[in-house]
């Protein structure tokens, strides 16, 4: 069986993104990782040199930063690091700038892609999330945040990144998944305000235009914690891979519940309710078929 391990970057070290702890998570199940390095001003491309794994391959790229169509250009760095993977890859890895795996989760991973690698009938595995905010304490757990995706995909010359990079389609249809019992972590939104200023001034740089960034996000902006709706103490530990990083940049932030709450409408807490109580998520979207 082997694997191949697949990932596009660009400015990791002023956006914050622990690129370097993402790839280190997910190379002990991968016989190469494929970066696709965009054109970055910050010392990203000697952040991933520094990693010192003949596994990695790094293919240099630029990006179209007249592209704001719907962060586009994230499916089109993604779909170039996917088609430099080795012809006779049976397994692709897709790890994004802020994501990592747990440690725990390796055997697991490779018990499914051994048990599914003959069963042609699944085209992909389907990962749980969770998505750390505001600090690496708390994790979001509402509906504005997506349950699963896909980050492992059997390798297939068809496949193709989705809208902003999120998910994948096989010529045009949604791929056949097996759900697994495995969590990628999230770490974009786990920044001090400071940071997710920025973070979210830049993000939708890819998705809209100027006038729109002035009026929605000016220079002046703030962000607002309110927004996560219903968030949980994380009561696990983090990858082994982030614990340098957490220990380095570890900062206090309160969190006032009455406040979460009140960014909730009635109708989001209706079926906030119904999820909590039945596990059923009314309307979710759901970029994949569960097969298995």
């Amino acid at each position: 069986m082997k694997v191949s391990g697949f990932t596009f970057i660009r400015n990791a070290v002023k956006n914050d993104y622990p690129i370097v702890e993402g790839i280190t998570s997910a190379l002990p199940l991968c016989d190469e990782f494929i970066v696709a390095l965009g054109d970055s001003d910050d010392g990203t491309g000697e952040l991933i040199a520094a990693i010192n794994s003949a596994k990695i391959k790094v293919i240099d790229t630029v990006w179209d930063t007249s592209e704001r169509n719907g962060g586009k250009v994230f499916a089109d760095q993604t779909d170039i690091a996917y088609k430099a993977i080795a012809p006779d890859a049976d397994w692709a890895f897709y790890i994004q700038g802020d994501e990592c795996v747990h440690e725990k989760y390796l055997p697991t991973i490779k018990k499914e892609m051994e048990a599914c690698l003959n069963d042609k009938s699944i085209e992909g595995l389907l990962f749980k999330y969770l998505h750390f905010y505001g600090s690496y304490d708390y994790y979001g757990q509402s509906r504005r945040w997506y349950r699963r995706e896909i980050r492992i995909l059997r390798h297939n010359p068809g496949v193709q990144s989705y809208r902003d990079a999120q998910g994948f389609r096989l010529e045009g249809r949604k791929l056949n998944v097996k759900l697994i019992d495995a969590y990628i972590y999230h770490y974009g939104w786990a920044k001090p305000p400071k940071g997710l200023n920025n973070k979210v001034r830049n993000f939708n740089r890819f998705y809209h235009d100027d006038n729109w960034l002035e009026q929605n996000v000016p220079e002046t902006f703030e962000f607002d914690y309110s927004n996560a709706d219903r968030l949980l103490k994380f009561e696990g530990t983090h990858p082994a891979v982030m614990q340098k990083r957490i220990a380095a940049t570890r900062w206090d932030i309160n969190f006032d519940k009455k406040q979460l709450r009140k960014g909730m409408d009635t109708r989001r807490r209706v079926l906030q309710w119904i999820e909590n109580v039945f596990g059923w998520r009314i309307g979710e979207y759901r970029n994949y078929k569960i097969v298995k």
